[in-house]
């Protein structure tokens, strides 16, 4: 039921706040839109729009233009629960952004934040 409410939460509620969290920490909005587009798919006028318009949280994931297969790389805890155990695919991917905006807040390199994998 908790899920159910963050999916359904106003994506133009939630968005703002990650872009709050980085920047409290020095980073900018332009480095959380970079990282939600290495993660989504979306460009920046994609999210803008999302921004602009009554999507949900949990539609912004389902609706993503393309999920970045790299995206399963990243490890760690958010919230004190480990992202790649995370059993709800929704919830992991909305967990994901999260974790990203973490790293971005804790300073590390956006090179580093928007991992890949080796050739």
């Amino acid at each position: 039921m908790a899920n159910d409410k963050i999916y359904g939460m106003h994506f133009s509620k939630v968005f703002p706040l990650l872009i709050a969290k980085a920047e409290r920490k020095g980073r900018t909005k332009e480095e959380v839109y970079e990282i939600t587009e290495w993660l989504t798919g979306y460009n920046g006028d994609s999210i803008d729009n999302a921004l602009a318009s009554e999507m949900t949280y949990g539609e912004f994931f389902t609706n993503a233009p393309s999920l970045n297969p790299d995206r399963r790389l990243i490890k760690g805890a958010i919230c004190g629960i480990k992202v790649e155990e995370i059993e709800e695919p929704l919830m992991q991917e909305i967990r994901y952004l999260d974790k990203l905006v973490d790293e971005l807040a804790k300073g590390k390199p956006l090179e580093k934040i928007k991992r890949q994998k080796c050739l």
